[in-house]
């Protein structure tokens, strides 16, 4: 069990990130690359990222093990800003603290190639190596679905957002996923060992994460800013491999007239189906038929919320909305991976 003690001023330093870290998605989607569940979800996923893996992985495998405690540094508060910063800034740790997270890894993984721990340990040079093999793991594994992850990202951030209007901080942390239970003052998960995290009057990020399976993952360092990754939810129905772009080409097919021009305006920046009708001039029944067909061209995501359902535009849905499609991935790239949800443990502890 996973406790994290909320002051008053904690509550008021809650927050939300503004899309997906790209690091902790590289470091999370390894695991989900190994551990082989939830194949509905990452079967399709794993199998085209191994074939464009043909870099040297064995340094991650090191580093990340399949359970367990891998290094906080590999997690920069940086990366929030973009790739490139957070491995800069992974390639500026400092050499203790490098010593100190590898010794909690190598106590905890025998596996550990000494080698591995004493080349990065003594050449600062080898965070420069470490870097170069994430940005070229993210290349393979993340960049491809980055759309799609940042779509789930921004359709979570719309239900939570809307949850902090309606009731504050403590709706926003009732509403997190079931493996996340508020009970004021203390917010509790499901983890692999017990833990307690004090905030202190730091406040927490929430960071949603499309790789985070099973149970939440924080900092094991109490020291560092506190970040709460926890895991999107997924929708229920598989895309069927290989006939992605046939059917995406059907639904934009019907993508013409007035009404569904209106439908999608309308949910330029998030809505409930109850309230897409309302703002369409349409039947309940119709807006939620609209919403179904501008899914299904990979237009629209669309996320449960309580007894409501979220729809929101993905990034090609807002490209098509404001005419700049150009360079945006067509709708069975964006689709790929996000079909329904798996359950693993959580890597970290």
């Amino acid at each position: 069990m996973l406790r994290i003690h909320f002051t008053g001023r904690d509550l008021g330093g809650v927050r939300m990130a503004a899309g997906p870290d790209p690091l902790w998605e590289t470091i999370l989607s390894f695991h989900r690359l190994r551990d082989r569940r939830g194949a509905l979800v990452f079967g399709e996923w794993r199998t085209e990222t191994r074939v464009r893996l043909k870099g040297e992985t064995r340094l991650l495998h090191a580093l990340v093990p399949q359970r367990g405690y891998f290094p906080d540094f590999l997690n920069p508060a940086q990366s929030r800003l973009g790739l490139e910063e957070g491995l800069a800034a992974l390639r500026a740790t400092p050499g203790e603290r490098v010593r100190t997270e590898l010794a909690l890894l190598a106590s905890g993984s025998p596996a550990l190639p000494a080698r591995v721990a004493a080349q990065l340990d003594d050449d600062p040079a080898e965070l420069g190596r470490l870097a170069g093999a994430l940005r070229a793991y993210h290349g393979a594994a993340v960049e491809p679905y980055w759309p799609h992850i940042r779509a789930r990202a921004e359709a979570d951030r719309v239900a939570r957002g809307r949850a902090l209007l309606d009731g504050g901080a403590d709706e926003l942390l009732a509403t997190l996923p079931p493996v996340i239970r508020w009970r004021a003052p203390v917010l509790e998960a499901d983890y692999p060992v017990d833990r307690e995290l004090v905030l202190d009057g730091r406040g927490l990020l929430l960071q949603p994460s499309f790789f985070c399976r099973g149970t939440p993952v924080v900092y094991r360092d109490p020291t560092l800013p506190p970040v709460l990754v926890y895991p999107l939810t997924h929708a229920d129905a598989p895309t069927a491999a290989g006939h992605g772009d046939r059917g995406a080409g059907r639904s934009l097919g019907r993508l013409v007239g007035r009404t569904r021009s209106t439908v999608l305006s309308a949910i330029e920046h998030g809505t409930t189906t109850s309230e897409l009708a309302r703002r369409a001039g349409v039947s309940l029944a119709s807006a939620s038929q609209h919403a179904c067909v501008l899914r299904e061209a990979g237009l629209v995501v669309t996320l449960r919320h309580g007894n409501a359902v979220l729809h929101t535009l993905t990034p090609l849905g807002a490209a098509l909305l404001h005419g700049g499609a150009q360079g945006v991935p067509g709708p069975s790239r964006i689709r790929r991976t996000g079909v329904r949800s798996g359950t693993a443990p959580s890597p970290r502890t």
